[in-house]
């Protein structure tokens, strides 16, 4: 199986333990090698799926929005979101949608924990179960 891991980095310490909470899974279920792709923000995650949906069985698309004063956090949400969503059922690849969308960052923080169930690793899970992978689930 070819995994791609595109990760945006605009929270760093957030996008490294949603990483690490993916690799952990995916390790633990065969996925020895795998590419990440690091962007700047979640808006360049899709093009970037999109430049290489050709190459890899399956994406994780990992990073965080944290909502602001204006409407920017709804309107990248959205749009991101729409954009995984169309790459997926277009080309049928399973693209998992690990970019946590959050209200403060002790919220982000919480749900990018690797010590505990993260949402990179809920994301690795989802793309190797629909690859059709017999999951482990001692993860966490």
């Amino acid at each position: 199986m070819k995994i791609c891991i595109v990760l945006a980095n605009y929270y760093p310490k957030i996008s490294k333990d949603l990483l690490a909470g993916a690799s952990k899974v995916l390790k633990n279920n065969g996925i020895k090698k795998f590419k990440t792709i690091i962007v700047p923000g979640v808006f360049e995650v899709p093009v970037v799926i999109s430049r290489n949906i050709n190459s890899f069985d399956g994406f994780l698309a990992l990073g965080c929005v944290i909502k602001g004063k204006t409407a920017h956090f709804d309107l990248i949400s959205k749009t991101t979101t729409n954009a995984i969503m169309n790459l997926s059922t277009d080309h049928k690849k399973p693209i998992g949608h690990g970019i946590i969308a959050c209200q403060n960052k002790k919220q982000a923080e919480e749900r990018s924990d690797p010590k505990i169930k993260n949402k990179g690793g809920e994301t690795a899970r989802a793309v190797l179960s629909v690859l059709g992978i017999k999951l482990k689930w001692k993860e966490f």
